[in-house]
């Protein structure tokens, strides 16, 4: 069977190139007579491994020094709690956005820990826009201020950053990650599951800038504090090394292409695409605002559930898969993430080209 075009939110595709090095290295690898998922994690060989992941994403992403890079488990959802257990320490508050699901989500979780001050929100529009961060005031004292940078459910993205001042700015980028050039400097925190942009699921990247190490008290968790983890090298217990050892063929891949500037042009390029023939459908039409559209994850409907349905069935005959909304949207949605090729956007938009032709009134 011929490798289908799948458009899931995540797990999501990975680069071809990727697997077929992981399915090369999949008994031996580096001549160490057996594979990634077998070998300890004390190993020179998974030592070298992990360094060298470690090593790419910064380099790829111009990671400053006084950042650690942390591979950890429990995927962007226990962060929910591990950001407040170890940042909500002194004002024991912290200013949010809800922008989406998973927002929602890490706002009630910080709630468990401290006071939680929504300074806006889009969830009376079903989360189709990003909030003007320039009308909100972030002056007022709290431990840190915390966006999810890209909405993967309704397709939105922070194209502007809030102006936080001296406190921590925490981003949840787990579906955007890598996808265009960002100032790691600009974040205290910036944190991601790997299913969507990195690798496959199992793996969560955090990284941290130093000074917001040490600050949980004593009653959290010894698996909870990011000092844990950034003492042993994220070795403190072990890792999920198969997905780490994927995360960092990915990373190699990234260079390899160009580096994140050319991962961005290109996904600028596949969603355009995408948004210019919704904007020009009679049929199809995107759900998030223009101004803040998701460059990885583009939502659209027809007009009724049941072409919405026909067209998620006939879609999949032609090779193109997952492309059903999250409920709360309807419709279809199309991730397109830096593993998507070009060719898969334009193969799917000439299809819906022959769908509209075939059921307009």
């Amino acid at each position: 069977m011929n490798r289908v075009y799948n458009f899931s939110a995540g797990p999501a595709t990975l680069p071809e190139e990727v697997l077929e090095q992981a399915s090369k290295e999949m008994l031996n690898y580096g001549g160490t007579g057996m594979s990634v998922m077998e070998m300890s994690h004390r190993s020179k060989a998974f030592d070298n491994i992990i360094k060298t992941a470690e090593q790419d994403l910064r380099d790829i992403m111009e990671i400053p020094d006084n950042y650690k890079v942390l591979f950890l488990q429990g995927g962007a959802s226990l962060q929910f709690a591990m950001i407040p257990l170890n940042l909500m320490t002194d004002k024991k508050k912290v200013l949010m956005m809800n922008t989406g699901a998973w927002s929602k989500k890490a706002i009630a979780e910080a709630k468990k820990f401290g006071e939680v001050v929504v300074k806006a929100s889009s969830e009376e529009s079903t989360f189709n826009y990003i909030p003007d961060v320039d009308s909100l005031d972030f002056s007022e004292e709290a431990d840190y201020v915390y966006i999810t940078s890209n909405n993967t459910i309704y397709g939105t993205r922070f194209t502007k950053l809030p102006e936080v001042g001296d406190k921590p700015l925490v981003a949840d980028m787990s579906s955007n990650i890598l996808s265009e050039k960002i100032n790691v400097s600009d974040y205290g925190i910036i944190f991601a599951g790997a299913q969507k942009n990195i690798g496959p699921a199992g793996v969560t990247i955090v990284i941290i800038r130093e000074d917001l190490i040490g600050k949980a008290d004593d009653s959290v968790p010894t698996m909870l504090n990011y000092k844990t983890h950034e003492k042993s090298d994220s070795l403190f217990n072990t890792p999920p090394t198969y997905s780490i050892y994927i995360a960092g063929l990915v990373f190699k891949w990234i260079k390899e292409k160009g580096g994140i500037t050319a991962m961005e042009k290109i996904n600028i390029e596949k969603a355009n695409i995408l948004y210019n023939y919704l904007d020009e459908s009679e049929l199809f039409s995107g759900t998030a605002e223009v101004k803040d559209r998701s460059l990885m994850n583009i939502p659209f409907i027809l007009p009724t559930d049941e072409l919405n349905a026909q067209f998620i069935k006939e879609a999949e005959t032609k090779g193109f898969v997952n492309l059903k909304g999250h409920r709360s949207v309807g419709g279809m949605r199309a991730s397109i993430y830096n593993s998507m090729p070009t060719e898969g956007v334009e193969k799917l938009v000439a299809f819906m080209k022959e769908f509209e032709t075939a059921n307009k009134n």
